[in-house]
């Protein structure tokens, strides 16, 4: 689970080309935008990752090795099995919200979750990631001096105890991994 904001375009695509195609787990995005926000990050980033890259539609699987993005104005949430799609108010002035995948994924996969904090110019996420800790999934955080906005990084970072605090270019690796160690990655 992947959330950001200011930045986050860059962060996103530099999180996503360092990752190989055989990368099992599903990667569910966050990217804070809003109704008027068009569909700009979907070229973008289907051009920098060797996994496909789609935006959630509701209801929609969970697949590994696959890349899902929130689409704007939505929040994202995770079961066990599918996605849903939500037009509940906004948190932290932001739909989709990091705060609601955080919390939603961490409920249904608890240690199984993976959580990465990229740049952010708000505090939407702060207590998903608390969730994903207290509920024994692995945090990783960018490194606040390396992220164009460090609020969320900074704030997590003061909240909670995290796994990794990454410069933007290792996270992918640590990413891979982690999987590695789990036996995931042939």
């Amino acid at each position: 689970m992947v959330g950001a904001s200011f930045g986050g375009r860059k962060a996103i695509a530099t999180l996503l080309a360092g990752l190989p195609s055989r990368f099992p787990l599903p990667l569910a995005i966050v990217q804070h935008r809003g109704r008027g926000s068009g569909d700009s990050l979907l070229p973008l980033f289907r051009t920098q990752s060797a996994l496909p890259v789609s935006e959630v539609q509701d209801k929609a699987p969970i697949l590994g090795s696959h890349v899902y993005l929130a689409p704007p104005d939505y929040h994202l949430l995770v079961d066990r099995e599918h996605f849903a799609l939500s037009t509940e108010a906004p948190v932290s002035y932001s739909r989709p919200s990091i705060e609601v995948l955080f919390d939603s994924a961490s409920a249904s996969f608890e240690a199984g979750v993976i959580g990465v904090v990229l740049t952010c110019a708000s505090r939407d996420g702060v207590r998903g990631a608390v969730k994903i800790k207290e509920r024994g999934g692995i945090l990783i955080v960018q490194d606040p001096d390396t992220a164009e906005s460090d609020v969320l990084p900074r704030a997590v970072l003061e909240a909670t105890n995290v796994d990794y605090v990454l410069p933007l270019a290792e996270i992918s690796a640590e990413l891979v991994r982690l999987c590695g160690q789990n036996g995931n990655l042939g």
